[in-house]
């Protein structure tokens, strides 16, 4: 499975981890990478939560903005 996400600096400094193709499947972090690790967990979330079923390896396209 491959997902596009974004992770953007906002003005307050932190970052935020959005995937489009999930709505309303986002994260905060102080970093980038923990914004990314905490937007990994959203996404085995949201898809255990509609199918009922957590890919074992999630592919991540990163597109910066």
């Amino acid at each position: 499975m491959k997902l596009c996400i974004h992770i953007v600096r906002d003005e307050t400094g932190e970052y935020m981890g959005v995937c489009p193709s999930l709505p309303g499947c986002m994260s905060r972090g102080h970093t980038r990478r923990q914004a990314r690790e905490k937007l990994d967990e959203a996404i085995r979330g949201y898809i255990a939560a509609v199918s009922n079923f957590v890919p074992e390896n999630l592919e991540h396209e990163v597109v910066e903005v």
